[in-house]
């Protein structure tokens, strides 16, 4: 909960680093809780994983944004977020002062937080650590919606999330998601998209034999 102590940092070992996710603050030497959430932790980095509807940027978050307008080094990107992210041109597989992305407003693009706090706007970026493209980049036709971040983290969670493995088994379609709370799916026919967004939209408070089971009644009803 909110206020709730999860970490003291007097406490640790002083090479040991630790990494803040969404939901959590520093104070001292305590790292406190900010929303109300399950805490989760992978290798260094802890995050409190709750369902909202507002994203909070946190670097290494794979998002979806929405292209609001572009200025001349910079794309400003629409995150679901309190404020605006910044996507720099040249931050693109290849993107050179000749060849520049070209993304106008409402352009869906598929990213990483590089750079995020609280009293600026987040860095963006379409390349991985290591400079490659690795699946980030405009997302181009498809269809679009909005969960909450609660979902979306568990989409992209290991094991594969219920919902996505009943559905791979008898559909074939493209998935991106972001922790921001979008999910952008295609394949090449709209009823494929439509299931398949539905049966995500609806999955979240099932369980996963619940899920198994949605997920066959609407192929069923598909047919």
């Amino acid at each position: 909960l909110p206020g709730d102590v999860v970490f003291d940092l007097a406490a640790q070992a002083q090479n040991k680093v630790l990494r803040l996710g969404s939901g959590l603050s520093q104070d001292a030497d305590r790292v406190v809780a900010i929303k109300a959430g399950r805490l989760n932790h992978a290798k260094s980095k802890l995050w409190v994983e709750g369902s909202q509807k507002r994203y909070i940027p946190s670097a290494e978050d794979s998002v979806i944004g929405i292209v609001i307008d572009r200025r001349a080094e910079e794309f400003l990107v629409d995150l679901n977020a309190p404020v605006l992210g910044l996507l720099p041109i040249l931050s693109f597989e290849g993107a050179t002062r000749k060849n520049i992305p070209n993304l106008k407003a409402r352009a869906v693009v598929y990213g990483r937080v590089v750079k995020a706090h609280r009293d600026i706007s987040p860095a963006l970026s379409c390349l991985d650590a290591s400079g490659k493209g690795s699946g980030y980049g405009p997302l181009k036709e498809g269809y679009l919606f909005e969960c909450s971040t609660g979902l979306a983290r568990s989409l992209l969670g290991t094991p594969t999330y219920p919902v996505l493995e009943a559905l791979g088994k008898s559909l074939a379609f493209e998935i991106a998601v972001g922790v921001n709370g979008r999910v952008w799916v295609k394949s090449d026919a709209p009823a494929t998209t439509v299931l398949v967004s539905n049966a995500i939209i609806n999955s979240e408070c099932l369980s996963a034999a619940q899920q198994h089971i949605l997920v066959q009644k609407l192929l069923q009803a598909a047919k």
